[in-house]
């Protein structure tokens, strides 16, 4: 199983399962919905979330995505896009993803398990 993480707030994501799927501003303003392996997203973090607060990771299982997935290059790295909605039944965890006491961002150890 390949697992691509999604970073948003719990308000976006609470609002999701109230409409039943996933969408973000960047599906309106670039047509894809960002996302990140597990090994870039605590860089993604800190550089676009910075001192963010109230942010979970959304654990993505690339078999379950109805919408086409893009590994696209972005700074000299391949980053995953999804082309579409999200739908719910593809994310199979939602991780707290907290600062720490340095206001950085940290990778929580439950990703260790999905490498």
């Amino acid at each position: 199983m390949t697992v691509i993480l999604h970073i948003t707030s719990q308000q976006q994501w609470d609002a999701a399962k109230a409409k039943g799927v996933y969408e973000c501003e960047s599906l309106d303003t670039e047509g894809f919905i960002h996302c990140s392996s597990p090994s870039q997203v605590v860089s993604v973090a800190n550089f676009l979330f910075k001192g963010q607060q109230g942010l979970v990771l959304l654990c993505v299982d690339v078999d379950r995505l109805h919408s086409e997935l893009r590994y696209e290059l972005v700074a000299d790295q391949r980053f995953p896009h999804i082309y579409g909605p999200l739908n719910l039944d593809a994310v199979i965890q939602v991780i707290e993803f907290s600062l720490n006491d340095d206001g950085k961002f940290e990778p929580p150890a439950v990703l260790n398990e999905l490498h």
